[in-house]
């Protein structure tokens, strides 16, 4: 048991490359991902999970079939299994997503990213 507390300013910190989720934690089989973004990312659905994005600074704009939902620092959402969405960040933008380990960032293994542990 580690009982110090992962401070995400330090871990997002550590690199500066975007789309790419580096993994700070993990509970009950999920990821705790902090990423930076900036630019849009590519159109995707996960089949068999959810994908909560939680912004911890900057601006997102999740883009979908239905309509877009911007979210601002504090702010987050869950863009339910099967439902293709686009993130997007006009300025550079740090996120905290969730989801259960494993699960490809473009929803298809062949073109995800390989996460890291940091």
């Amino acid at each position: 048991m580690d009982l110090k507390p992962v401070n995400l300013a330090d871990k997002l910190a550590t690199f500066d490359d975007y789309w790419s989720p580096k993994i700070v934690a993990g509970f009950n089989g999920h990821d705790v991902m902090a990423v930076k973004v900036k630019g849009e990312f590519n159109w995707h659905s996960h089949p068999d999970t959810d994908d909560l994005f939680f912004v911890l600074s900057g601006r997102l704009t999740i883009q979908m079939r239905e309509g877009d939902v911007v979210l601002g620092p504090g702010e987050m959402y869950v863009v339910p299994k099967g439902v293709e969405h686009c993130p997007r960040a006009e300025e550079e933008t740090h996120l905290i997503i969730i989801e259960p380990a494993g699960t490809p960032n473009t929803g298809d293994p062949e073109t995800a990213v390989i996460k890291t542990k940091i």
